[in-house]
């Protein structure tokens, strides 16, 4: 047997001892991060229902979040744009924030800190001034309440009665006043409130939802909305419930022209629609970040489309890639989560295919997102084809845009251009960017952008000539966000924003 004799290793004591203290520095540096990550979520919050100042880190909301989930969003942003983006900084600018006297905006963090650190500031205060000058005078920037009209509570409608909720903050921009059924059983609002509350999909509400058997209305987080029983639009007299110039957001599909949905503007307390689907006819198809500063109600008209949720994620690409390449022609696939309008089971249907079981078969289907692309740039008429496979899965869809440009790029080029308006400027809102080479559809589940870029996955030819880029959307939560968005625009209740 073979005997080993132990020495004392004279280094281990002290390596011990070094590790122990990084290990205390680490923990210690942690719970003071978490410390200011609380103080800037209790800082947002204020700023939120107080002065209707909403603050993001590159479009993340710091609202209505967990210490942890803020403290990861910084990190990301580390990753994402190689800036020491840390919550000792965005909870300095916010604190500057907070003491100015702000009209209602939507401010980026991320954006700030960038200027912060490319421009050596060291004064919160002085800085925060300087760059927000023109948000100041929150009486005289004030912003009149729109209300709004949910007609139809399907999918895209509980996703806008959610949304518009959780932006009401101090009720300065839209507030959902009456939700429109075509049906009511003695327990429907006990079912729709439940719908409202818990979503297989999205998961839970962060918010109180309560039945009003009594007022016939469902009570969220405070505001009463009157759930209103019609078989046709222009049977509702808004008047009586307190409902003045609404807006009427029709989600159902229903109608599509001005014909069928004018109805609603002959009902008493309406003075617009959007619809939540392309628009036939002269209706105005409108994609938020894109086209919306060309329309504005009244001069423009009463009635306006949102476009498709597929137009909505592929556009903003479009637009980028025609500005700094061209298109010379080009082809969309849509790979689409199944929906409502398709069979569970195999049973008849008018139209081919989605007769055949949504959760069991891929399913070829037409799709009007390449039409649909010239009715926001005209001159691109003819240059696109597109068609659709729909899939086994409940929601997030994939755009896939393959394009022939007129000047030759790389990957790299594309990817950056992408990045870029994903970072700042006018389309930070539609379009967001993953690093990530392990994205998947369910991950996409909840995001706000209209797409989201795979950049992993963009291809560019060796001629640089032809460029394939994959754009996730979720097709329910991104599309319906839009769609508030787009309302606020026309209703000019937007906020300033700071991106």
């Amino acid at each position: 047997m073979d005997f080993f004799i132990l020495r004392p290793n004279h280094n281990q004591p002290e390596k011990s001892t070094d590790m122990k203290d990084k290990y205390e520095q680490e923990l210690s540096q942690w719970i003071s991060n978490e410390r200011d990550a609380l103080e800037l979520l209790e800082t947002a919050s204020k700023l939120q229902f107080n002065k209707s100042v909403e603050l993001v880190l590159f479009r993340r909301k710091l609202f209505d979040k967990r210490v942890s989930e803020i403290l990861n969003d910084h990190a990301y942003a580390v990753k994402f744009t190689g800036l020491p983006v840390n919550v000792g900084l965005t909870l300095g600018l916010t604190k500057a924030i907070a003491n100015l006297d702000l009209s209602p905006a939507k401010i980026d963090l991320g954006r700030l800190s960038k200027e912060f650190l490319d421009e050596k500031a060291s004064d919160y205060e002085s800085f925060i001034a300087q760059k927000l000058a023109g948000f100041v005078g929150g009486e005289r920037k004030a912003l009149v309440p729109k209300d709004v009209v949910l007609y139809g509570f399907g999918r895209i409608g509980r996703l806008a009665a959610r949304i518009l909720i959780e932006h009401s903050g101090a009720g300065q921009q839209l507030r959902l006043k009456a939700i429109i059924t075509r049906e009511k059983a003695s327990d429907d609002l006990i079912k729709r409130a439940s719908l409202l509350r818990k979503d297989s999909v999205h998961g839970k509400f962060a918010g109180v939802v309560e039945a009003d058997q009594e007022g016939n209305a469902i009570i969220i987080n405070g505001h009463k909305v009157q759930m209103i029983t019609a078989s046709s639009p222009s049977e509702v007299d808004y008047t009586q419930y307190g409902i003045n110039d609404a807006i009427v957001i029709d989600n159902t599909g229903a109608w599509r022209d001005e014909k069928g949905l004018g109805e609603h503007l002959k009902a008493k307390g309406v003075s617009m629609v959007i619809l939540t689907a392309p628009g036939k006819g002269n209706i105005p198809n409108i994609v938020y970040g894109v086209n919306h500063e060309k329309y504005e109600a009244g001069r423009d008209g009463q009635i306006f489309s949102a476009a498709s949720c597929t137009t909505n994620a592929i556009v903003p690409v479009i637009k980028l890639v025609k500005e700094s390449f061209g298109i010379e022609k080009g082809h969309i696939e849509t790979v689409h989560a199944y929906t409502n309008d398709q069979n569970l089971l195999d049973n008849y249907h008018k139209k081919s295919r989605r007769g055949r079981s949504a959760p069991t078969n891929m399913v070829i289907t037409e799709t009007g997102a390449g039409s649909a692309v010239t009715k926001i740039f005209p001159e691109m008429k003819g240059l696109l084809t597109s068609n659709a496979v729909r899939v086994p899965v409940p929601n997030v869809s994939l755009a896939i845009l393959n394009l022939r440009v007129n000047k030759a790029t790389t990957k790299d080029e594309v990817n950056t251009l992408l990045k870029n308006a994903c970072l700042y400027g006018d389309l930070a809102e539609q379009i967001d960017y993953s690093l990530s080479a392990e994205l998947v559809s369910s991950d996409v589940i909840g995001n706000s952008h209209a797409c989201e870029i795979d950049s992993n996955a963009t291809i560019v030819s060796e001629d640089g000539t032809n460029i394939v880029v994959y754009a996730w959307y979720d097709n329910e939560y991104g599309y319906t966000s839009q769609v508030v968005r787009l309302a606020k625009h026309l209703a000019g209740v937007r906020r300033q924003v700071y991106f």
